[in-house]
């Protein structure tokens, strides 16, 4: 068997409290110019510390949108993949967190992913290997951070670049007869590299204590010379990579959409592959690196606003903490 795979449908969800960076000004020693002119950041969504938009919540209003899109109801998800690396719980994962919020009573597959910010592209790409073969016919794919509860919020280099969103997709069996389909894909990783951008504090080596706490050392940390190498570098590799697969090239590809961690990251990329700087879709002005959900959000946001029409060619590319990496050409 060999089925056509299509995005169905697609949901977003942005936290309702917006910090901008003349909010960062206040707190830390910092300014709007500072932040735009290295990040290409303007502002960033926080989820509420109240309820109501932890990461399963803000998952569950995004695929109600998205299922609509797809016109499924929730018992038509065959499996959930969940990527994210600041889940509700260590357990249950919150795939089944997501599972029962969402009254699927099928009893579908729930895996969570923690691949950082690579997870989307993880779970769309290995959704499509089982869609293929037959062995399930929808699956909702979730990458939904709340990377504000893990941020130092007193370093400037670190809490400027971050913020919480949700972005899924439902991709299933296409059964439209139309073009729709994944092309090609790539997943893969470099374990040499796990310490460009890491978080040592609170796993099975160094449980999280109270002196951690109070040292402040167990947030996200990051190098950050080092990871923009490596990143812009990956990320036209996997370009390639996938192009060269499915025999096509960047003058095929309608849409790059890469993972949204900082502009320049994005614009040398660009530079890299020799792309045209209007095909690349950015969105990180408004919503920072939110890791998992950078790519579906920014996609979300395209498809809905009408630059991304049925028929054309989208390449997902992304790298992330691992390091990861993975790259998705379709024909939306």
């Amino acid at each position: 068997m060999n089925y056509k795979v299509k995005i169905k449908g697609t949901g977003i969800y942005a936290p309702k409290k917006v910090v901008t960076n003349f909010d960062l000004e206040k707190t830390i020693e910092t300014s709007d110019a500072w932040i735009y002119e290295r990040t290409g950041i303007k502002q960033r969504h926080i989820c509420s510390t109240e309820g109501g938009e932890f990461p399963s919540d803000m998952a569950y209003h995004a695929t109600l949108d998205a299922l609509k899109a797809a016109n499924l109801e929730p018992n038509d998800i065959d499996m959930i993949l969940f990527a994210s690396v600041t889940p509700d719980y260590r357990l249950p994962n919150t795939a089944c967190i997501l599972q029962q919020k969402l009254g699927i009573t099928n009893k579908c597959a729930a895996i969570d992913i923690a691949a950082a910010c690579s997870g989307f592209v993880y779970g769309l790409n290995m959704a499509t290997g089982l869609i293929k073969m037959g062995a399930i016919k929808n699956a909702l794919i979730v990458g939904s951070e709340m990377l504000s509860r893990e941020v130092n919020w007193e370093d400037r280099n670190s809490c400027i670049l971050f913020g919480d969103g949700c972005g899924v997709a439902v991709v299933g069996r296409n059964e439209d007869n139309d073009d729709s389909d994944i092309l090609s894909l790539h997943l893969g990783a470099d374990g040499t590299g796990k310490e460009f951008f890491d978080q040592p504090i609170g796993g099975s080596v160094e449980p999280l204590t109270a002196q951690h706490i109070e040292d402040k050392v167990h947030f996200m940390q990051m190098k950050g010379k080092e990871m923009f190498k490596v990143a812009t570098r990956t990320l036209a590799e996997n370009a390639t990579i996938v192009l060269d697969r499915a025999q096509m090239t960047l003058d095929d590809v309608n849409w790059l959409i890469p993972h949204q961690a900082n502009v320049r990251i994005i614009e040398t990329t660009g530079k890299l592959l020799g792309i045209n700087p209007e095909k690349v879709i950015v969105n990180i002005d408004k919503y920072a690196n939110t890791s998992a959900a950078t790519i579906p959000i920014a996609m979300h946001e395209a498809i809905t606003d009408g630059r991304i029409k049925r028929g054309q060619i989208l390449l997902l590319d992304a790298f992330g903490a691992g390091l990861t990496t993975g790259a998705t050409l379709l024909r939306y």
